[in-house]
């Protein structure tokens, strides 16, 4: 079955949750600490009712939900109604053992497309990570800062680039 990139639904939640609850636990892409629970991710899905700027979209495959890209505000001050921070996770067992080349690309497709309106596009990555840094590369983003140290986990500090792109 071929994949499909899909606006995410509330019964994606789970599958969504799961996926970013295993880069909690195991990397520093993610700066939570701890995993959420089933409840945590119910809610937090509650955020992309309706249409407009923040926005959820996941790759499927074979029924089962192998990544997502999402948009939130930037900021809650309505200065910043315009600006969007993105963020994209695939299914780390996707990635180890074997990649679907065009899935990322997919998804930022899908989730750029529905926020078309947007003035200003940030991504925040947590450094090293090369692929998440070409694939925003591919999508017209550009560094514009890193922040030194900015995160502490797994008993160090983390870099994390700044990318920017118009919307």
């Amino acid at each position: 079955m071929a994949m499909i990139i899909r606006q995410a639904i509330a019964d994606d939640a789970l599958a969504i949750g799961a996926i970013y609850n295993h880069y909690i636990e195991n990397t520093v892409a993610t700066f939570q600490l701890a995993p959420h629970s089933d409840t945590y991710w119910q809610d937090w899905f509650t955020q992309f009712a309706g249409s407009g700027p923040h926005q959820c979209f996941v790759a499927e495959e074979n029924g089962q939900v192998v990544g997502f890209a999402y948009s939130l505000p930037y900021n809650t001050k309505g200065g910043y109604d315009q600006t969007v921070l993105t963020s994209i996770y695939v299914d780390a067992e996707i990635l180890e053992k074997a990649p679907r080349p065009g899935l990322g690309s997919g998804l930022y497709e899908a989730l750029f497309n529905a926020i078309d309106s947007i003035h200003r596009i940030y991504a925040w990555i947590a450094l090293p990570n090369v692929a998440s840094i070409n694939l925003h590369h591919k999508f017209g983003f550009r560094q514009v800062a890193t922040l030194s140290e900015i995160g502490f986990k797994h008993g160090r500090y983390i870099d994390v680039a700044v990318m920017e792109r118009p919307g």
